[in-house]
């Protein structure tokens, strides 16, 4: 795998562990809260979030590492136990449905070890590996089935379906049913004529 300079960060400088710390205190504040007390609820997730829209709900527990790198349109559900490693922007857009345990990860390690390790870590006070990071984007009107990965860079494109259990590594077109590890597209298929036969 190729990757630019700009791919790669810092993941235990004072800063990002301040804000790792955070975020940790906000998610279980939002786990222990009241179930019932949206308006509650919904002030946690605005302090926690990059940008929420209307008519969102996110069951607990839910997980990520800083928060504000999530950006949701409107009308999106997150099931319970997901977890957003969220180094990098994950933007998920209108009525979107994400199923239990899904998990979304914007960061990873390289596969070779003289690219993954850092031999002077110590002198240099950092981490004794690299970490990079890609964005994910879910377009609108997506479904995400249970217990699906998804990993560093993937797009979901519009109207698309991911079976449950996929682990998407690579992007996923709009208007399609795509299943599988890795996952593929099973089939397409036409809004409108699809619309319509339900319809009838």
């Amino acid at each position: 795998m190729y990757y630019e300079s700009s791919d790669f960060l810092e993941t235990a400088d004072s800063d990002t562990l301040k804000q790792i710390a955070r975020t940790r205190e906000l998610t279980r504040e939002y786990y222990f809260s009241d179930y019932v007390d949206m308006e509650k609820r919904t002030s946690i997730l605005r302090e926690l979030l990059g940008g929420m829209g209307e008519n969102v709900a996110i069951d607990t527990p839910f997980h990520c590492d800083y928060g504000k790198n999530i950006f949701l349109g409107n009308d999106v559900i997150i099931n319970m136990n997901c977890t957003f490693v969220d180094n990098k922007t994950i933007r998920i857009g209108d009525r979107v449905l994400i199923a239990s345990n899904v998990q979304m990860y914007t960061s990873s390690h390289p596969v070779l070890p003289q690219e993954r390790l850092v031999p002077d870590w110590r002198e240099r006070k950092t981490t004794f590996f690299r970490t990079y990071a890609r964005p994910i984007e879910i377009e609108n009107n997506v479904w995400i089935g249970g217990g699906c990965i998804l990993l560093p860079g993937v797009t979901i494109g519009e109207n698309s379906v991911i079976g449950a259990g996929s682990v998407v590594t690579r992007p996923v077109p709009p208007n399609c049913v795509a299943v599988g590890n890795p996952c593929r597209v099973l089939r397409y298929f036409d809004t409108d004529r699809e619309r319509w036969q339900h319809e009838v």
